[in-house]
């Protein structure tokens, strides 16, 4: 008692005296700070919070603008676009008697540059950092660079502060960022503002707003999950809705229970769309705390450098580009500003096949289809073994000439190297032409040009012979009578020599139309039979629809045959062909044996006759051991039918059926005498996920479950022919 009548009598006096009231609130988010670059040219804004209903008046060297904070104390002002030049100015912020001073401000060119760890790669880990630091006297090129953070949902803040670049600063600036600046200072000669938001090790998706993947066709299925997935989203909203009248529900069974002295039942699961996007790894999640905060703050442009997390998914990612970008440009309201990016280097990515990084490549180009794009390529300054080229000089040089060309005019800049124009079929070769040449092709070392490749109807990838015809390449092989298709750097080490006169190399690419394969003809086994179903299995996402059906012919037939083909973008083909005494009179029931077909077969078939090219097939006629097991069924491995030599741990070629019927599916013809499975088709409701495979896979299994790698072909199909009974 004795404190409160103190504290009470201090108030009284303070009162008494007349003290001043706590003066009102008024902040400016954390990216707004001392030796701040503002985008010249372009109105603006300046926003922030204090007491709602409070008077803010803002003030930028002569101009000035006021707002009145909302009933949540949000205000923001627009001030006019200004030049750069005249020198540092202040900043300040009034709300009655409370001001804010920023010192320092200048009026520049502003980038905001993000990715993972090859844009967050600073200058001292760069080659030569002794020397570039030391010479990186430009105090006006500035910095700001966020922490790393996630959030579930949208922040409007995020913290940071602008570092004046110097000898003991530079050091720690982005490298990509940095170079570019510098060539940008030295030929604008106006301050640089570098917005450094950038986390190593991220994928794409987290940068991504929900609107971004929202106007892509292609993402409809992530765009539901994130809307499933973030707070207050009408989806989210009936979701939790309907997991609170079950739990609603289970409480008061549960006391009914627990009153009746009955045991109490589980309570209901929280569905997993229920749990928020907010690991590193989640879409929106970066986005929500490291852009989001920066929405109306004018820039000139965005630079990007990431991918390496997302190298595995081909063409996949061209889609996830358009969202990040359509998404920020929405959202900024800049109209389409100039977005530059990096397409990743060659690198060995551990055991991976050699063309699934060209297949990146190939998308990453594809992305220059979004309007006021660039792409920087630098297949000629990677380390194979390195992540992280440390030649960011010239990445940054790359980037730097793009927007002096496409953003500031200087139309005589030369910034892109040699791009794939046209083919032509010559005799006996392919012409290559280009465009971007300059003043012409050549090889940058004065050696052979490298890395391209030619095939023809009946021939693998063969390397060929290129030479530089103007502004073509003439590609012949001595292997290779007619070559129809062509590929350049297809192979993820591949560091090829072809450059324009600038010394600008050439991107990935592939041109023509790989033939097909059409084994049917050499495979002397199948004469006489004839086609039944013809299935295209690039196909399968949209189910099991063939191109070829004549199942609803009557014919009486005594033998049935397979004939699986398979082609890698690696140029590498299997085939593979097998038939046997007929196991069913029903022609409906010889192709895959999908939950409608009704097909169901686990049994020995006789006279198994097996023809193969490509593959490690113990090859024959008359063969004994031969089973099938055809269904849409789940399964296991054990080996219920007691299939002899089959495993009960491992599955192969004697496994059971399993609940639901229309699951997993299994099309699979075996050798079991010689241990082999054939070729299996499984899981095709999968897609380009599904099983496919010739001979026996390596790993856990032996009958191609669980691969997933029907993706792997570029070409795959699959004929099921019968002999007419004579």
């Amino acid at each position: 008692m004795t404190r409160l009548r103190l504290v009470s009598a201090l108030l009284s006096t303070l009162l008494a005296l007349g003290a001043t009231p706590a003066l009102a609130e008024v902040r400016l988010p954390g990216f707004f700070g001392d030796h701040m670059v503002l985008q010249q040219q372009m109105p603006l804004p300046v926003w922030g919070w204090a007491d709602p209903g409070q008077q803010v008046t803002v003030t930028l060297g002569e101009a000035a603008a006021t707002a009145k904070a909302d009933d949540k104390g949000n205000w923001k002002v627009e001030l006019p676009a200004m030049e750069a030049g005249g020198g540092p100015m202040k900043l300040t912020v009034a709300a009655g008697e409370r001001k804010l001073t920023l010192s320092d401000i200048l009026l520049g060119e502003v980038w905001l540059c993000s990715g993972q760890s090859n844009m967050e790669w600073v200058v001292r880990s760069s080659k030569n950092a002794a020397a570039e630091i030391a010479a990186a006297n430009y105090p006006e090129i500035r910095q700001i660079k966020f922490s790393h953070q996630t959030s579930a949902a949208p922040q409007d803040d995020v913290k940071g502060t602008w570092t004046i670049c110097s000898p003991e600063t530079a050091g720690n600036f982005t490298a990509c960022g940095y170079f570019m600046g510098r060539k940008l200072y030295q030929e604008l000669n106006v301050p640089i503002g570098l917005i450094n938001s950038s986390w190593g090790g991220t994928r794409i998706e987290p940068w991504t707003p929900p609107v971004g993947f929202a106007k892509v066709a292609e993402l409809k299925d992530l765009s539901q999950r994130v809307q499933r997935r973030t707070p207050g989203t009408p989806q989210n909203r009936a979701l939790a809705k309907g997991h609170m009248a079950a739990t609603e529900k289970w409480l008061a069974e549960a006391k009914a229970k627990d009153a009746a002295g009955e045991a109490i039942p589980p309570s209901p699961a929280v569905p997993g769309d229920l749990q928020p996007h907010v690991s590193a790894t989640d879409p929106t999640a970066i986005y929500n705390s490291m852009i989001h905060p920066l929405i109306g703050l004018p820039f000139r442009g965005a630079i990007w450098y990431q991918g390496e997390s997302n190298h595995g998914e081909g063409m996949l990612y061209k889609y996830k580009m358009e969202a990040l970008i359509g998404g920020w440009r929405k959202l900024w309201n800049m109209g389409d500003f100039s977005f530059f990016y990096v397409q990743i280097a060659p690198y060995q990515y551990g055991d991976e096949k050699p063309e699934v990084l060209p297949v990146f490549w190939e998308a990453q180009a594809a992305a220059l289809d979004i309007p006021k794009t660039g792409m920087v390529v630098i297949n000629d300054v990677a380390t194979l073994n390195d992540i992280h080229p440390p030649m960011k000089q010239e990445v940054g040089l790359r980037l730097a000439n793009l927007a002096l060309r496409d953003v500031y005019g200087q139309k005589d800049v030369i910034a892109d190297g040699p791009t794939f124009k046209e083919l032509k079929e010559e005799k006996g070769a392919l012409r290559v032409v280009f465009d971007n040449v300059a003043a012409g092709l050549k090889s940058s070392d004065d050696q052979p040009l490298t890395h391209f490749e030619v095939i023809g109807v009946d021939t693998g990838w063969m390397k060929a012979d290129a030479k530089i015809d103007g502004d073509s390449v003439i590609l012949t092989s001595s292997e290779v009578n007619q070559p129809v298709a062509m590929r350049f750097a297809w192979h993820k080490l591949a560091e090829p020599n072809l450059v324009n006169s600038a010394g600008l190399p050439t991107s990935a690419f592939r041109a023509g139309e790989v033939p097909k394969p059409d084994a049917l003809p050499k495979v002397g086994a199948a004469k006489g039979y004839k086609l039944i179903y013809d299935l295209d299995l690039a196909t399968l996402p949209r189910g099991v629809k063939y191109d070829v059906d004549n199942s609803q012919q009557k014919l009486a037939f005594d033998r049935i045959g397979y004939l699986l083909e398979l082609q890698t973008s690696g140029g590498e083909r299997k085939a593979a062909f097998v038939s046997m005494d007929a196991f069913t009179d029903d022609l409906s029931k010889i192709g895959v044996p999908t939950f409608t077909s009704g097909a169901v077969f686990q049994q020995p078939v006789k006279s198994l006759t097996v023809w193969a090219s490509g593959a490690d097939l113990k090859t024959g006629v008359n063969l004994d051991g031969g089973n099938i097991e055809f269904w849409p069924h789940n399964y296991g491995t054990p080996n219920a039918a007691k299939v002899p030599g089959a495993s009960d741990q491992v599955y192969d070629f004697g496994d059971v059926k399993a609940e639901p019927v229309n699951g997993y599916g299994s099309m699979q013809v075996h050798n079991g005498a010689a241990k082999q499975t054939v070729f299996a088709l499984n899981h095709w409701g999968a897609g380009a996920n599904a099983d496919i495979g010739i001979g026996n896979s390596s790993g856990e299994t032996r009958d191609w479950t669980f691969n997933g790698n029907a993706s792997n072909y570029i070409h795959k199909r699959l004929r099921v022919l019968v002999r007419p009974a004579q």
